[in-house]
């Protein structure tokens, strides 16, 4: 995965998908050149922030990252964002831009659902009230599983043939048609594996494909649900609906329009503020602070958000999102350095350069390959020599310096 991760942001018309893509890509920390591809137009790069191995050595002044940026021990590392388009009920039969939201899917890592948790908006994006977003939760899942289950199973006669004639194993089989999605036999074995199927391949029902094709979907598209406008005063009931029916770990509370609020008046000089943050500072709170004055419309603004946003939940929440998108994909941040005992490339230019975000469990070795795309290298971390099939561990082994190994 590496520096290749790409988040796929989806959600209906009016969801706020715009507004907290708009606010993950106006990050602050735009800094230093990005090691991506050419961004398609549909993609853009976000910020996901991580606690920094800076403030693990009392060294958060003389943090310099190349690309991205780190303030007071929070590094913020770019990802690439990704816009799906065509986000309605029976995208899977191609209504609306069906076949391009889908087709889009396919290439993410991880997705954002945008939800607009207010209930202001019916399952096609027009004003309402009272409708239940539970409902778009449920029917996100479905139209994926409709679409993959339907190519599936009209494939499955034939593949089941083949799978006879040619003796495979049920891996090797199931990855032919889940490759398309962007499935490799790691995810196709972990799929199996979960399901503890017990009967061969050729004997398996409409009711098993279900299955499999159900977890296929919640292993290959881990989904954080972003529970979108929650300053709004009829999200708290469907708040509290949400959350007794799904994940916690996959909630994230937000309110878009309040991030980009803020951010715009922090711009323009009429507040303090640091994304991600509760607190909002002003010139009648900081008279010296040398900030412009606040008409009567902004100051009840402010005082409005931080009541039904700021306090009440600690934070807007959007900075929340690709971090939880960061949990989800079981990621953790190694930093390859130079020189293992001062963390630095160079003399005098600062500490933990770089960094990149790995899936819990890769080795040392495969590391190396993402960073400098070599094989035959020693690994060496704060604790001396680390095997190129060591895995990495937070906090443990996540600092790491790679050299040639002298021909012999």
């Amino acid at each position: 995965m590496g520096r290749d991760i790409l988040i796929g942001f989806v959600g209906k018309p009016s969801s706020g998908k715009s507004t907290m893509l708009n606010a993950l890509t106006d990050a602050t920390a735009k800094t230093g050149n990005f090691t991506f591809t050419t961004i398609e137009p549909n993609r853009a790069i976000g910020y996901a922030q991580v606690n920094c191995a800076c403030s693990r050595f009392g060294l958060v002044d003389q943090c310099r990252p190349i690309y991205g940026g780190c303030k007071n021990g929070k590094r913020s590392i770019p990802i690439q964002l990704l816009d799906v388009a065509g986000l309605i009920p029976g995208a899977h039969t191609g209504k609306g831009l069906g076949n391009k939201f889908l087709d889009d899917l396919r290439h993410a890592n991880a997705l954002v659902h945008v939800v607009d948790v207010s209930g202001t908006t019916d399952a096609e994006g027009k004003a309402c009230r009272g409708y239940d977003p539970s409902v778009d939760i449920e029917w996100l899942y479905n139209e994926m599983t409709a679409w993959i289950g339907t190519n599936l199973k009209e494939k499955w006669p034939n593949t089941r043939r083949r799978h006879i004639a040619s003796k495979a194993n049920p891996v090797h089989t199931l990855q032919s048609q889940f490759s398309g999605y962007g499935s490799n036999p790691t995810i196709t074995a972990k799929v199996l594996d979960s399901l503890h199927l017990n009967a061969p391949l050729e004997s398996w029902d409409e009711a098993t494909l279900d299955r499999i094709v159900g977890r296929f979907v919640d292993i290959k598209f881990p989904t954080v649900i972003a529970l979108n406008k929650i300053d709004h005063p009829d999200s708290d009931a469907n708040i509290s609906k949400i959350a007794r029916r799904e994940d916690p770990n996959r909630l994230v509370l937000a309110s878009a329009v309040s991030e980009v609020f803020l951010r715009r008046l922090a711009k323009q000089g009429f507040v303090n503020y640091e994304e991600g943050s509760e607190f909002v500072d002003t010139i009648e709170e900081f008279p010296d602070s040398g900030l412009k004055p606040l008409s009567e419309s902004l100051r009840t603004k402010i005082t409005d958000i931080q009541d039904m946003v700021l306090f009440r939940h600690g934070s807007t929440g959007v900075c929340n999102v690709l971090a939880r998108a960061i949990e989800l994909l079981d990621l953790v941040p190694v930093y390859p350095v130079k020189n293992i005992h001062n963390f630095s490339n160079n003399p005098n230019d600062g500490v933990f350069k770089d960094c990149v975000l790995v899936k819990q469990g890769t080795t040392a070795g495969q590391v190396a390959q993402i960073v400098i795309g070599g094989e035959a290298m020693s690994i060496i971390g704060m604790n001396g020599n680390v095997g190129e099939s060591d895995p990495i561990i937070a906090g443990k082994n996540d600092i790491l310096s790679f050299k040639l190994r002298k021909d012999t």
